[in-house]
């Protein structure tokens, strides 16, 4: 077993076997110093880290998705009062447009009864001033045939008939 030991693999005058020798001294000198503790506490805190990180990723995005339903919701709820705004603003766009056009026909109607009684009054003065102008030509008339048949002294009964009959149209 001797010859194992110096001359092989196992000799120590390989540098193998040193280099072998000295990295489980320094694994054991490791695990004394309780590097693997510190290094599964580190990676643990690092576990820990990334788990509060994630879940408060997924707090940050429950609130966003919480944020983005209100926000919708109050989108509907704009949207839904400015339809409401718009049917209120068009309805009472017509009913103003019915009571303009009301308004318009009574006003119209109005001026057009103050224009037939204006055109009646002024068909009735000149009917007046036509019959008042007959009634002064005849009265001339009259004055004059009276005039001349008193100077010639002579009786038409014709003529007498159409005066009598003269008074009698004018009123």
């Amino acid at each position: 077993m001797n010859l194992i030991f110096e001359h092989g693999i196992w000799s120590f005058a390989n540098a193998e076997i040193w280099v072998g020798i000295g990295l489980l001294i320094f694994f054991g000198i490791l695990i004394a110093a309780g590097v693997p503790k510190i290094a599964a506490a580190q990676l643990d805190a690092k576990g820990a880290k990334i788990q509060a990180d994630l879940d408060e990723a997924a707090r940050l995005r429950a609130e966003a998705e919480a944020l983005l339903a209100q926000i919708r919701k109050e989108k509907a709820e704009a949207e839904a009062q400015a339809a409401e705004m718009m049917a209120q603003a068009e309805a009472d766009a017509r009913r103003l447009e019915v009571e303009s056009k009301a308004k318009l026909e009574e006003t119209l109607a109005r001026r057009q009864k103050m224009a037939e009684t204006r055109i009646a009054q002024a068909e009735a003065q000149a009917s007046a001033e036509v019959k008042a102008a007959a009634a002064d030509l005849a009265a001339k008339a009259a004055e004059q045939i009276l005039a001349a048949r008193l100077a010639g002294g002579a009786k038409d009964p014709l003529l007498d008939a159409a005066i009598a009959q003269i008074g009698d149209r004018l009123n």
